[in-house]
């Protein structure tokens, strides 16, 4: 093959972000362009570089938007131009995903590619709905089918006869023909009380299924408004097994829409924990970290560093700008042997750690009044404290110090700014809506930035619930004319996950 970039056809899996591979994930995080198809969860380009280039080829039933030849002419140009195109593609590239077809073209065109196998949705989303689709109480054999042929053959190459003796099918891409093709099925012998489920959209926080049976299922989702592509179909008596296992959809957040204010970088984990019950995520930073205008305060601290008897920092934000402008000033952890560290909050001090240093005070209460609250049994009185921190933060915990007779002093090693505006129209809208159940705020800048980008929210009595990580961040939605639900007796994201789980494990809350 001549010299070329690679091509790596990636399979993005069903739809649930967590199901890609660890290799596509790679991949993803190194490519230089990222050519994606419909049926790809959009989340999972997050995981790409700032620089990469990102393009939509996507096709959908009856709306083709670039053909196939075109696709392939792309994917060529582009492996022409970088040295690697990740090619992602929903399921697994090799199972009715067209792979095979891109693969012989890049081969004809002499361009390396690796094909890289994602998890199908074959097996994923029935799983997802609880039904496996082997059994030994069942059936021993599966078989999958198209659920919709090439139009252009004239003729069905499908051995119904033959199918209808195999213990579980799966239709792919079946909902749109549902009925023709249980009625060959019954045509050919299967018994038309034989269980069929019906799932669209698996694997992601809006899957739903239906249940019925072969001589009926077609009725039943003509009646529903919500079955509708992309869906699978199976059928079998492995179907009778969801009433049992049926472990995604009982999860206590599932059909949930939950709002997430956190700054992109910084939420990850956060956004896991909701999705780990089952949530539906819609990220909407309202924050965003940038350096200050001026390093010349923090680098008079740090030059000066040996000087100073504590440092505090109450924010991961803090201690990564510290640490990362004290590199940058030739320096390292050596210099800070001198000093005692205070923080506020267990992340805030695992950060710390993550760093290697040790934390000297950790208040139980994760906020400046514990950590003032601790400093009472020290006596500060002509020791000097520096405080990095946000441009605009309370001013409580350095002048309580003041008064101690401690000299503060607070300088900016970050700031916090509005996003861009590009998706508060689409918020504006699904809350007007009522389509988001749950807004988070983790911080009272992410709360203020929220309602001043829609300061002409509506006000709905029972919608969205409102969970904040602690009190006071729950003062500035207060100040805002809305009231908290939710906030957690420990003010951490895991606490505020659990406590949102909580809530909503209940019946009797909404």
């Amino acid at each position: 093959m001549s010299k070329t970039g690679t091509v790596y056809l990636i399979g993005a899996g069903p739809g649930d972000r967590g199901l890609i591979t660890v290799k596509g994930k790679m991949l993803l995080q190194k490519a230089d362009v990222i050519v994606y198809d419909y049926l790809v969860n959009t989340d999972l380009l997050d995981f790409t570089k700032e620089n990469a280039e990102i393009i939509y080829v996507g096709k959908k039933a009856g709306q083709k938007e670039m053909s196939q030849q075109r696709i392939n002419a792309l994917l060529v140009r582009k492996a022409k131009r970088f040295t690697t195109v990740a090619r992602l593609k929903g399921g697994d590239p090799f199972i009715f995903g067209r792979g095979g077809e891109e693969a012989e073209y890049l081969q004809e065109k002499e361009v390396s590619f690796e094909i890289v196998p994602g998890v199908s949705s074959v097996s994923a989303v029935p799983a997802y709905a609880g039904i496996s689709l082997t059994h030994r109480e069942f059936t021993s054999s599966f078989t999958v089918v198209t659920g919709h042929e090439n139009p252009s053959k004239g003729k069905s190459n499908i051995p119904w006869e033959a199918l209808s003796q195999i213990g579980t099918i799966v239709f792919l891409m079946g909902v749109k023909n549902l009925k023709k093709n249980m009625l060959k099925l019954m045509g050919a012998g299967k018994s038309p009380d034989t269980p069929v489920a019906v799932i669209t959209w698996g694997t992601y926080p809006v899957q739903t299924t239906l249940t019925g049976k072969i001589a009926n299922i077609s009725d039943l989702v003509n009646k529903r408004k919500d079955i509708t592509s992309p869906g699978i179909v199976v059928v079998g008596e492995v179907v009778n097994l969801r009433e049992k296992i049926n472990w995604y959809e009982s999860a206590p957040l599932f059909g949930k829409t939950v709002l997430v204010t956190r700054p992109k970088k910084q939420s990850e984990s956060f956004i896991n924990l909701l999705e780990a019950k089952g949530a539906q995520i819609i990220s909407f930073p309202t924050i965003e970290i940038a350096p200050p205008r001026s390093f010349q305060a923090l680098d008079n601290a740090i030059n000066s560093i040996s000087s100073y008897d504590w440092i505090i920092f109450t924010s991961v934000n803090g201690v990564t700008a510290f640490f990362k402008r004290l590199r940058e000033l030739g320096k390292d952890i050596r210099v800070l042997y001198e000093a005692k560290i205070a923080v506020i909050g267990d992340i805030t001090s695992q950060a710390v750690k993550n760093m290697g240093i040790n934390v000297d005070l950790v208040p139980e209460d994760f906020r400046a009044e514990g950590l003032i609250k601790l400093f009472k049994n020290h006596n500060v009185n002509d020791t000097k404290i520096l405080l990095p921190r946000a441009k605009i933060a309370r001013d409580l915990l350095p002048q309580t110090l003041r008064n101690m007779g401690a000299q503060v002093n607070v300088v900016t090693a970050y700031i916090s700014k509005k996003p861009e505006r590009r998706k508060t129209n689409i918020i504006r809208k699904l809350l007007n809506e009522n389509k988001i159940d749950i807004l988070t705020f983790t911080s009272s800048s992410t709360a203020r930035n929220f309602f001043e980008l829609l300061p002409d929210l509506k006000h709905q009595s029972k919608k969205p619930f409102i969970a904040c990580i602690g009190p006071i961040t729950a003062k500035t939605v207060r100040e805002f004319g809305y009231k908290p639900r939710i906030i957690p007796k420990q003010y951490t994201v895991e606490d505020l996950a659990n406590e949102i789980t909580e809530y909503f494990s209940h019946p009797k809350n909404p």
